[in-house]
């Protein structure tokens, strides 16, 4: 069998591990070590299992995770999510659709301090919901709105899956974070723009709140400051080059910590909670790591991604063509998997490919430009049918809608997405343009 179609044949076979509920991580390591051992034999596995664990949980760039994963805990405990709901609300709850859209605002700016796009859906969903509720705003567009805000934690900077693909594909984290600005901003004020135009033709689905006096606005940022503040320093220190990503990381972690426990009284149950959940979320995220670290060795000795990269450049198939293809397979893998999973398992053989192939940008461009891509596209995965990871989240909070209507709810949003998307790849220089200007 060649090499191609050994790979084939063990990538199909871990996706059927993966279809009997078989975690992910175990289903990769299973694959990879069982490929790997046909290919080089049982003592070079044996050999590679004992160096792979250390070289792997020994780099220091990944320390950045479970900092950012506790960051993001102790945001959800510190009660953040309310003051940023309630200020955007101040701000936006006027306009018709206007609370849906202070959701969005509140799922963006709470993102940049969880980076968890499950979290921050979660999260706003308890604040939120009760407000759309509250103002007769229908199911469909209150649960569509909030699993849509929820994946902007995955984008906005910090984002735990952004710095996974740069040490995967071993670019500079500070500057993804960069070039993930523009097209985070784009996404929030594309899925307010799905809002307004949405309750233009649906008036009665998103009613306008009541309008708040500017004294209130004001005292309405009061609460969101603290917010800002960890924002500005954990992401202004990496770019000034005060903090490396890992320091950043920790300063953010300590600054929420303190946060949570002198606005929310977090005590040491609370801590504990957010220990043990940083915890779970870290041991989860680097099995995934050692799975993902057997499945490529197994892919290097086969030369499957480099094959189908020479291939492909080798076909006369457009560049455009290509990375379209795959971005639809993104979106077909998301109906079925989760974010994580997705970036693991696929970039070892798409990178190559699309590193061979000539958009007229640099190396780094390229890496970044199509990271960006791959993310926003696998965010659009978490509200996908029929297994939108956000929808289902919330969902489970507003169980007087059905599914249906929380599923028609976010067809509005993933028009935008699919808007966005044609933008990013039609005009590479939005994602590029802080990079350059910056990096």
């Amino acid at each position: 069998m060649s090499g191609v179609g050994l790979g084939l044949a063990v990538f199909a076979g871990m996706l059927a591990l993966m279809a009997i509920r078989m975690p992910i991580g175990v289903a990769m390591l299973v694959a990879g070590a069982g490929g790997f051992a046909y290919i080089a034999g049982w003592i070079p596995l044996i050999a590679q299992l004992k160096s792979s664990a250390y070289y792997l949980f020994s780099s220091y760039s990944l320390t950045v995770i479970p900092l950012f994963l506790l960051m993001g805990q102790f945001a959800t405990k510190s009660g953040l999510s309310r003051g940023l709901f309630g200020a955007a609300n101040a701000w936006l709850g006027h306009r018709p659709g206007g609370i849906a859209m202070a959701a969005i605002g509140g799922c963006g700016l709470f993102g940049a301090i969880c980076g968890s796009s499950l979290a921050t859906a979660a999260t706003m969903g308890q604040v939120a919901l009760p407000e759309l509720k509250r103002y007769n705003y229908s199911g469909a567009l209150s649960t569509g709105a909030l699993a849509a805000g929820g994946t902007l934690g995955i984008l906005i900077p910090p984002s735990v899956i952004l710095v996974i693909y740069a040490i995967l594909t071993e670019q500079n984290i500070a500057k993804m974070f960069l070039a993930a600005f523009i097209p985070g901003i784009l996404a929030a004020l594309g899925y307010m723009l799905a809002i307004a135009v949405y309750v233009r033709l649906y008036p009665e689905e998103g009613p306008a709140g009541p309008e708040h006096p500017l004294s209130e606005k004001l005292h309405s940022l009061i609460d969101i400051w603290p917010a800002l503040l960890i924002f500005v320093l954990v992401i202004g220190g990496i770019y000034t080059g005060a903090f490396t990503p890992t320091e950043a990381a920790a300063f953010g972690a300590v600054a929420t910590g303190l946060l949570a426990a002198v606005k929310e009284g977090m005590g040491w149950q609370g801590l504990k909670e957010c220990l043990l959940g940083a915890a779970g979320a870290s041991a989860m995220i680097f099995l995934i790591l050692f799975g993902a670290e057997f499945f490529n060795s197994f892919l290097a000795l086969t030369r499957m991604p480099d094959t189908l990269a020479d291939l492909i450049g080798g076909s006369g198939l457009s560049p455009l063509l290509v990375l379209a293809a795959m971005l639809v397979l993104y979106l077909l893998l998301g109906c079925v998997m989760d974010s994580l999973s997705m970036i693991l398992l696929t970039i070892p053989i798409f990178f190559p490919i699309i590193m061979a192939l000539d958009f007229g940008l640099t190396p780094e461009g390229t890496a970044i430009w199509f990271g960006i891509l791959a993310l926003i596209v696998v965010e659009v995965g978490l509200i996908t049918p029929p297994v939108g990871m956000n929808v289902f989240i919330i969902n489970s909070m507003a169980r007087d809608v059905p599914m249906l209507e929380s599923f028609r709810g976010v067809l509005p949003f993933l028009i935008s997405d699919g808007v966005r998307v044609v933008l990013l790849i039609a005009f590479p220089p939005i994602t590029l343009w802080l990079v350059r200007f910056l990096g």
